[in-house]
């Protein structure tokens, strides 16, 4: 019986990395940041956790960040926790991206913690992507600022309009008008815009290209006159501080050396920019879902019932035991996508990507889910952290950086390009 499919041992193998290279233990220098950061958590961040969460809750104007905020960024700097995500040693932490794996986990157990030591989204995002395209000038005004945490950024892609599945059909526009660009559109879920500096756009440039090169990236002061913060958009009905805004460029004006990188570089630009954030979400989702868990287990034993605890339960062990096979799998996953960045570069490691995001928020909604139901009424009110926790994983992870059906294509066209049938058009 003829087979046209490749032979066992011609076939490509699903992911870069070999057996032996599935190494995702902690360098010395991974270890001590963890450590670090474990105890500055417990110290600082945690006991004011829902202070913290108030006063950015209540942000609704120019300040980029809350009294505390200020404190404990002050305080997280001064002790070496600050821009961890980079591995650049210079203005980062220089850890690997397993590294940062097993830290950024512990980052994720408290929802205001990445701006605490200057990891957030989109700032980390943006600020990786200025120091390998930024000009001498961008790095002075928009990059150094960002570095130091004097300011935070926003990344605006998304249209209302348009369905996001297929950015190439982005209509904010911008064109060449002397020695400035003039930007028309509408934008909207710009995470954190409302009270930051400066806003990276994507924008259509060159209509008459190939579509993936129509597209290029202005950087755009929030106070530029013409563009309008139309609202803060809620999720599920919670602001989250500086939240998700809608935004209207209305003949926006900017200097012609506002662009980044090239003219028709922007979907580059932009892909390159959500590989690693994708990773860095799905990190912190992990130590989302492993708080869940612990919550979970402290309700089920102290919580009393006639004839015991909900621990004694069948149901509630099986919850429990699920949600730790389910937790420690994908962890698994996120390590090996973390891996592959190190060893192949964020370019090989799409597909890693993709199955570590895609699997991760699923099973993070489930067991935060399976924690909410463990607690009953308390588990959907503000009384513990599982409500927010629902709310950041359901309402962003699973919908940002690519709604889980866009990465299910990804992968699915990935894996059927390891085999050659010539009937195919993969």
């Amino acid at each position: 019986m003829s087979n046209s499919f490749a032979s066992v041992s011609n076939r490509a193998h699903a992911t870069p990395l070999k057996l032996t290279e599935l190494d995702f233990s902690l360098s010395a220098r991974g270890a001590q940041v963890r450590d670090q950061l474990a105890a500055f958590l417990d110290e600082c961040v945690m006991p004011q956790e829902q202070a913290l969460s108030a006063q950015m809750d209540a942000l609704n104007g120019p300040e980029p960040f809350a009294p505390l905020m200020l404190e404990l960024r002050a305080e997280a700097r001064q002790r070496g926790l600050w821009n961890l995500f980079l591995a650049d040693p210079v203005h980062g932490a220089g850890l690997s991206n397993v590294d940062y794996g097993h830290v950024c986990e512990l980052i994720g157990r408290s929802p205001w913690a990445p701006m605490v030591f200057n990891c957030n989204y989109p700032d980390s995002g943006n600020m990786e992507l200025l120091l390998d395209h930024a000009t001498a000038k961008q790095r002075t005004e928009l990059l150094d600022p960002l570095f130091a945490g004097d300011i935070r950024s926003c990344f605006a892609m998304t249209e209302p309009e348009v369905a996001s599945s297929d950015p190439t059909g982005i209509r904010t526009t911008a064109r060449l008008d002397g020695d400035e660009w003039v930007i028309d559109g509408h934008k909207w879920f710009i995470s954190f815009a409302i009270g930051a500096k400066f806003c990276l756009t994507i924008v259509g440039t060159d209509p008459d290209n190939e579509a993936h090169q129509r597209f290029s990236l202005i950087a755009v002061p929030m106070d530029a006159k013409g563009l309008e913060v139309v609202r803060r958009v809620p999720i599920f009905g919670h602001a989250g501080g500086p939240g998700h805004a809608e935004l209207r460029f209305s003949n926006v004006r900017v200097p012609a050396d506002a662009l980044i990188a090239k003219r028709g570089m922007g979907f580059q630009l932009a892909q390159d920019r959500l590989g690693p954030g994708r990773i860095h979400h799905a990190m912190r989702a992990l130590g989302m879902a492993e708080r869940a868990l612990e919550l979970g287990c402290e309700r089920a034993l102290s919580r009393k019932l006639k004839d015991g605890v909900l621990a004694d339960t069948q149901m509630i062990r099986d919850f429990i035991a699920i949600s730790r096979m389910e937790l420690d799998a994908a962890r698994l996953l996120v390590l090996r996508a973390a891996r592959t960045i190190d060893l192949y570069g964020k370019h090989k490691s799409y597909r890693d990507i993709s199955i570590a995001k895609v699997f991760i928020a699923q099973r993070a909604q489930e067991i935060i889910d399976r924690s909410i139901q463990i607690h009953g009424a308390k588990g959907i009110s503000d009384d513990t952290p599982l409500a927010e926790l629902f709310v950041n994983i359901r309402g962003l992870l699973r919908i940002g950086d690519g709604p889980d059906e866009v990465h299910k294509l990804t992968i699915a066209k990935q894996e059927l390009k390891r085999f050659t049938h010539p009937a195919s058009k993969v």
